[in-house]
């Protein structure tokens, strides 16, 4: 049987889309970090490393998903974006005072989105809050998506402002939830059915119960299969020394994805479209 397109070796022309990682960061233990944050970098991983990594497996791009422990500084990101040269697009950390200049100059800088990780905050801010709903107006009409994390139950609320505002919205890793028949995951799927949204199937070890990855892989790719995307979420902040490899993350979509058209919509269709602003024709 031939390879999975995202076997292939080599590195892939620019002007072509093999596959996208659509969850990966780029860190540095001796940056500036937030003084309020819930992790902190235990090893470098640079723009270099992740580019190399990319060719071994074949993907042609990734989108940088700025890490909450650096805060609104995007400084670290927008140097990869640039070392990157068109392999990158980037999510950045903004606040609620972010005006529409600054979304403006990151989006001609590669960001493609801006990022609230608002996981395990202990002074979680208000979504529906006017600052909130005007960055959210101001990302739509960008084109900037506005990638969440957050507590399951606490998906809905964020989301409501979100797309009311007419932006799109990333949910990241599984949305957290550990069943799509709970209360959590049938609210998941309501926002996937808006049409404004998609979620990322990345790093199952951060579930309640890793071993469901899996099955909610499929479950949400038989739900909504054209609103699914992978990420590796290199270099697994948290969890560094688990001893988890890229190419081997890369392979649970053969596992979960036995189907090479499904593997092809969830690495290469389906971020494609998300991006298509941003992407080679």
């Amino acid at each position: 049987m031939d390879a999975p397109p995202h076997t292939r070796p080599g590195t892939p022309p620019k002007s072509t889309v093999t596959g996208i990682d659509c969850h990966a960061h780029v860190v540095r233990r001796d940056a500036p970090l937030a003084p309020s944050r819930h992790s902190t970098p235990a090893v470098d991983a640079t723009a270099h490393d992740l580019l190399r990594r990319l060719d071994e497996a074949g993907l042609s791009h990734a989108m940088l998903t700025a890490p909450s422990f650096y805060g609104d500084d995007n400084s670290l990101l927008l140097t990869a974006l640039k070392i990157g040269r068109g392999r990158f697009i980037g999510t950045a950390q903004v606040s609620a005072s972010t005006t529409n200049d600054q979304l403006s100059q990151l989006a001609s800088a590669g960001i493609c989105g801006i990022r609230l990780n608002w996981w395990q905050m202990s002074d979680r801010p208000d979504p529906s809050d006017e600052n909130y709903t005007q960055l959210f107006k101001n990302a739509a009409a960008l084109g900037l998506h506005v990638e969440v994390l957050v507590e399951p139950s606490m998906l809905p609320l964020m989301a409501s402002p979100i797309l009311a505002a007419g932006a799109t919205l990333v949910v990241d890793h599984f949305g957290l939830v550990g069943d799509l028949r709970s209360p959590d995951g049938r609210a998941l799927l309501s926002i996937l059915n808006s049409g404004q949204a998609w979620v990322k199937l990345s790093a199952p070890y951060r579930l309640v119960e890793p071993r469901c990855g899996s099955s909610l892989a499929r479950q949400l790719y038989d739900h909504r299969g054209d609103r699914v995307l992978w990420g590796s979420d290199w270099p697994w902040v948290s969890h560094e020394h688990e001893n988890f490899d890229y190419s081997e993350t890369l392979a649970q979509i053969d596992d979960w994805f036995p189907d090479p058209a499904q593997r092809e919509a969830v690495l290469i269709s389906n971020p494609a479209a998300l991006l298509s602003t941003y992407l080679p024709a």
